[in-house]
């Protein structure tokens, strides 16, 4: 049994906030005294004002994606360089919406991963199955078959984050249940190459009144937060949600 640190993430996907500073100002404070660190993903346009909003608070910047190249034609895109030039220390890969939005297939995230990693980025890597996979007993298959396609080589040896988001709780309000959540989360760990050190998170309508519960499961390791990190009131209950006493994590 070893101690995994919980990781809090808030993913704020395609919104910015007119008070961002003040955001900061809120949430510093209780990072600062949190038993789980801290990251926020902003997009991209916010990221280089975030990292300088958080300097000296402990509080981690992230991107919500990044380009499987390094530079080159690609249009719109964001290299995992560029991102680590901003000064971000995460970036999340995977997501559900980029899946569906943008069609993109394990290999394209795990080609992703690498590029992350060789930029000095931990890259977090969202797996789920939707309703319909869930619904016809084929949640664990499903998980299982994203996660060893998306991992990238010699993975237990590197820095990564997994997050399980059910693609049926997203942004819907529903959650799933405390047992669904548990059994999903033992059965990722099992599958993982390093599943002593590995932390593994998860999302999926987590908010305050959840979190307490959703945290305390063994092999819950933080949360991936949508909706509710846009508010920091919201996101800082979730983060006070974990224990003060960082105990060791079964």
């Amino acid at each position: 049994m070893m101690s995994r640190r919980k990781l809090i993430a808030g993913n704020w996907k395609m919104n910015g906030l007119s008070g961002a500073l003040g955001y900061f100002s809120e949430l510093a404070p209780v990072a600062a005294g949190a038993s789980a660190d801290v990251l926020v993903c902003p997009p991209a346009t916010l990221i280089h004002a975030a990292v300088q909003a958080c300097a000296g608070t402990g509080i981690r910047v992230g991107g919500q994606d990044c380009h499987a190249q390094d530079h080159g034609a690609h249009t719109g895109d964001i290299s995992a360089a560029m991102l680590r030039d901003c000064g971000a220390s995460h970036v999340i890969l995977g997501h559900s919406e980029r899946r569906a939005d943008h069609g993109e297939t394990d290999g394209d995230v795990r080609a992703k991963a690498v590029a992350a990693l060789a930029a000095g980025l931990v890259p977090v890597i969202c797996v789920g199955e939707t309703l319909a996979e869930r619904e016809a007993g084929r949640a664990v298959e499903v998980v299982a078959r994203q996660l060893a396609g998306s991992l990238p080589e010699n993975s237990a040896i590197l820095d990564l984050v997994i997050a399980y988001e059910p693609v049926w709780a997203i942004g819907t309000g529903r959650t799933a249940s405390a047992a669904d959540v548990a059994a999903m989360h033992a059965a990722i760990r099992e599958r993982l190459p390093n599943p002593l050190t590995t932390c593994i998170i998860y999302g999926g309508s987590v908010k305050p009144g959840n979190a307490r519960e959703l945290l305390s499961l063994a092999d819950v390791d933080g949360a991936l937060v949508g909706g509710a990190s846009l508010d920091a009131a919201d996101f800082s209950a979730i983060i006070e949600a974990v224990s003060l006493e960082n105990e060791p994590l079964r």
